[in-house]
């Protein structure tokens, strides 16, 4: 069977199991499995399969099939135009969370001064690779609670060729890092536990439930970062963190509690509320708490 052949075939197979991407999805896995590019597939799609090649991508259609994403099965994915390995410990990178880089990017002034920045859950790394990847002149340090991640991310940063600029640690959000940054931020879990259990079987089969988990109210995570992250903005700096599409005002609210002023609110392509934007006022007093 010729490689166009068995992307017909794949496109075919998926359709019939009820797979919407069918097209895309036989695509993604016939190149992603065959180590091709897309020149590849228009150049040299006649070129037959060999016997091992069929075989590698039967499985790689079975388990699709089976509910598993294309992204989990290549074991990586592509965010701001990078190339990130994935774990079973992090998310898959989604295009909605590249608005989280463009709104940290858009609060620097210089994109060449010598920036700290600071990633809590950083999962893959990829928005503290991305991020690093437009400040030639930064640096970074992302926060994990799961060793696995950790290493997956330093893999990352290091491939996408950021590695000396970068670090990562293995711990509870704000407290494994130290000193001051001028750019922080963070995609939490912030889905309600009750809900996780209503998702899409993608995720809940496949995704980490850590990295979901937001608590009963969906906030657990938010009240850990602006409990702490106080004493590591610097004055002037910038906090930017995602958010579910109806969290909002709940998490501006506790922000605000905590001294934070507000910047702004930015939407993503389908107009749900997606990234807030705060700054650290001279005068907060690090370590304010509420209920």
């Amino acid at each position: 069977m010729s490689r166009r052949a068995a992307l017909r075939r794949g496109s075919a197979l998926l359709a019939d199991g009820g797979i919407a991407e069918a097209a895309g999805d036989a695509r993604f896995l016939l190149l992603g499995v065959l180590g091709l590019e897309t020149r590849d597939l228009l150049l040299d799609g006649d070129r037959l399969l060999g016997p091992d090649e069929a075989a590698s991508l039967d499985a790689a259609l079975a388990r699709r099939l089976a509910g598993e994403p294309v992204a989990r099965i290549l074991g990586a994915w592509e965010f701001w135009g990078l190339p990130f390995r994935l774990a079973p410990e992090t998310l898959v990178p989604r295009p909605d969370t590249e608005i989280l880089v463009e709104v940290a990017l858009a609060a620097v002034a210089d994109r060449t001064s010598p920036l700290r920045c600071l990633d809590l859950g950083t999962g893959s790394g990829c928005i503290l690779t991305a991020l690093l990847s437009e400040l030639p002149g930064a640096f970074g340090i992302g926060v994990d609670r799961s060793e696995a991640a950790a290493t997956v991310a330093r893999h990352n940063a290091a491939a996408n060729g950021i590695g000396d600029r970068a670090a990562f640690f293995v711990g509870d959000w704000c407290d494994a890092a130290s000193g001051t940054f001028d750019l922080i931020v963070s995609n939490p879990p912030y889905i309600v536990r009750d809900v996780i259990a209503t998702l899409h079987r993608e995720v809940q089969d496949h995704d980490p439930i850590a990295a979901l988990d937001g608590g009963p109210d969906g906030l657990k995570a938010y009240r850990r970062i602006l409990d702490g992250v106080g004493a590591l903005l610097a004055p002037g700096g910038t906090l930017a963190v995602e958010i579910g599409y109806d969290q909002a005002q709940a998490v501006r609210a506790l922000a605000q509690a905590r001294g934070f002023i507000e910047r702004g609110l930015t939407r993503d392509l389908a107009g749900q509320d997606r990234v807030l934007r705060f700054g650290r006022p001279e005068g907060l007093l690090s370590g304010h708490r509420d209920a």
